[in-house]
């Protein structure tokens, strides 16, 4: 089973549960959890091959289906009947998977830094990493990619965040990652249709060039999308702007808090 851990505020209140992005842990929520536990129980989950989750082993076939299926292990585990989502960068794929499988677990979705579709740069960079991948150290290329994603100089601490975590996964585990990102269009096209009828709150950094534009444009076709842009904030809103963050995601979720 992943790692997780909860702080739990009561056992009626309802549960929040944070879904970190690639390279990350659940330690890139540190700015979230004294705000959250004062109204929700919260659950962090660190994904495969992430933080205390590094030694779940891979199979042949496994997908981001497979990693939706752990996270909704750990709340079967914990007896988690339904909870709000808040996902992070690559994490927003695994939220809306666990969406698009498990619809009635689901009460609300929260997707920071969403990466819903990739332009024709970011295809270029993932090409290029997928040739390079077995015999470059992954951390150059993570570096690499946590550059171009998080360029500004305010971006710094998230940047970092991402890096230093990093730096704990192996070789072979970003190899798994990355290998999860072919023909990854088709499939996140269909996820924006297949979870249209979950109440879903898009947050954008407004300098997060390469993946602002999709959001945008999905936002306008489905009536239970919506967005919030972040000023002076890039890829990782939950660090950069973590004030904004929290409370537009609290004022969100007290929409279908029951």
């Amino acid at each position: 089973m992943l790692y997780y851990k909860t702080y739990i505020k009561h056992e009626m209140a309802p549960w929040v549960t944070f879904i970190h992005g690639a390279g990350g842990s659940s330690t890139i929520w540190f700015k979230q959890i004294r705000y959250f536990r004062k109204q929700y129980n919260i659950l962090l989950i660190d994904l495969r091959g992430h933080g205390k989750s590094n030694e779940v082993r891979w199979k042949k076939g496994d997908s981001f289906r497979t990693l939706a299926d752990e996270v909704i292990e750990v709340l079967d585990h914990l007896q988690i009947p339904t909870t709000h989502i808040i996902g992070m960068s690559l994490g927003t794929i695994v939220s809306q998977t666990i969406a698009d499988n498990y619809p009635e677990r689901v009460t609300s979705l929260i997707l920071g830094g969403a990466i819903i579709s990739l332009d024709i740069r970011t295809k270029f960079l993932l090409m290029i990493g997928r040739i390079s991948k077995n015999f470059i150290p992954f951390m150059l290329l993570y570096k690499l990619f946590a550059y171009i994603i998080m360029p500004r100089k305010a971006h710094e601490e998230s940047r970092l965040a991402f890096i230093n975590e990093a730096k704990k996964m192996s070789q072979k585990q970003f190899v798994k990652w990355f290998s999860l990102t072919r023909l990854i269009n088709p499939y996140l096209s269909h996820l924006q249709v297949s979870t249209k009828k979950i109440p879903t709150l898009f947050i954008m950094g407004e300098e997060d060039y390469l993946f602002i534009p999709p959001v945008e444009k999905v936002v306008k076709d489905y009536s239970n999308f919506s967005l919030e842009i972040i000023k002076n904030s890039g890829h990782v809103c939950n660090i950069d702007q973590p004030d904004a963050f929290n409370e537009i995601s609290n004022r969100f979720i007290q929409q279908y808090a029951g």
